[in-house]
Order: structure tokens, then sequence, then C-alpha cells
């Protein structure tokens, strides 16, 4: 009889001991996991914004630039695949390609002064500037708690609880490497 009491106690303590270790890291991660979704969130309302804001100032381009359709086609397959991302990393590429297809487009402007003046243009210009500081914020942001939470997921005890509830690691939002390159453009007629 005392040693069923003994394999019982030290069962107990055992399950106790478990307890004591996966009840708070398990909170801690659903802590970490929303945080890391709000974050997400975030980047979404902002490239939302921006896909909103584009196809005004494609509008905008197209009755003085009529001619430039290969930009402004591009810039709407771009939006589209950003539109259907489904995944941080997704999200990731298809807002480097729009940005490029933004980035030509402004090349493009440069051809036309009036457009330039125009107030429609420059404000629509403006909050797309805007736009792409929240959208960089959002990114950091974002990068910070993925961050959090891939540390807690890595380490112990919370790799054990990871492993065994399923916590996996979450995907960082990227810049595409070729965006640690400045693109060079020359004014005077050629990219």
């Amino acid at each position: 009889m005392k040693k069923s009491f003994l394999v019982f106690g030290i069962i107990a303590t055992v399950i106790l001991i478990l307890g004591a270790l996966i009840v708070p890291n398990y909170n801690s991660f659903i802590d970490l996991e929303e945080n890391v979704d709000q974050s997400y969130a975030q980047i979404e309302n902002q490239l939302q914004r921006r896909l909103d804001l584009i196809p005004n100032l494609v509008n905008t381009v197209q009755g003085y630039a009529a001619h430039e359709e290969d930009v402004l086609t591009e810039i709407s397959n771009a939006r589209a695949r950003l539109a259907d991302a489904n995944s941080p990393k997704e999200e990731a590429t298809a807002n480097n390609e729009l940005s490029g297809a933004l980035s030509r487009l402004l090349v493009v402007v440069e051809n036309y002064p009036d457009l330039k003046a125009d107030q429609q243009f420059s404000q629509l210009m403006d909050e797309l500037s805007g736009t792409e500081n929240r959208i960089s914020v959002a990114r950091k942001d974002y990068n910070e708690r993925v961050a959090e939470y891939n540390k807690k997921v890595k380490s112990f005890p919370g790799v054990i609880v990871a492993n065994v509830i399923g916590f996996e690691e979450k995907e960082y939002f990227e810049a595409d490497p070729s965006a640690q390159q400045a693109p060079k453009f020359d004014f005077e007629g050629k990219e």
C-alpha cells in the first residue's frame, strides 16, 4: 500500500511539474501568436490602403500618358498579385513587384511636367508616400513580433511546449534581396 502511494505521489509530482511548465508557456505562446497576427493585420491594412490608392493614381496618369500602357498594365498586374497573396512570403514578393512598378511609373512621370503639377496627382503621390511609410513601420513591427515569438519557440522550455502543442516558427515579412541595391536612373532618357 505504501508503495502504491509513493508511485502515485511521484506521478502526481511529475504531472504538477509538467503542468507548471506547460500552462504558463502555452499562455505565453497564445499572447505572442496574437501579437504576430495583430501586427500582420496592420501590414494587410496598409497594403489594402495602397491598393485602394493605386487605381486613382493610374487613372490620373492615364489621362496624361496614354502611350505608357506597359507601365500601367504592370502596375495593375502587380496590384492583382498583391490582392491575391495568401502568406507573408507571397505578400512580400507581390509588394516588391508593386513597388518596382510604381518606381517605373515615377520615371515615366518625369517626362510629363504637366502631370507633376496636377493637384490630384500630387495629392495621390503624397498619400501613397505616407502609406509607404506606414507599410514600412507595420513591417518592422510585424518582424519584431515574429522575432519575439520565434525566440520563444526555439528556447527552453518553450521548445518543448512548442513541439508538444504544435506551435511552429512564423515567417518574416522580408524584402526582396534586389531591394538592397538602389535603382539607377538616367533622367536624360536612359534607364
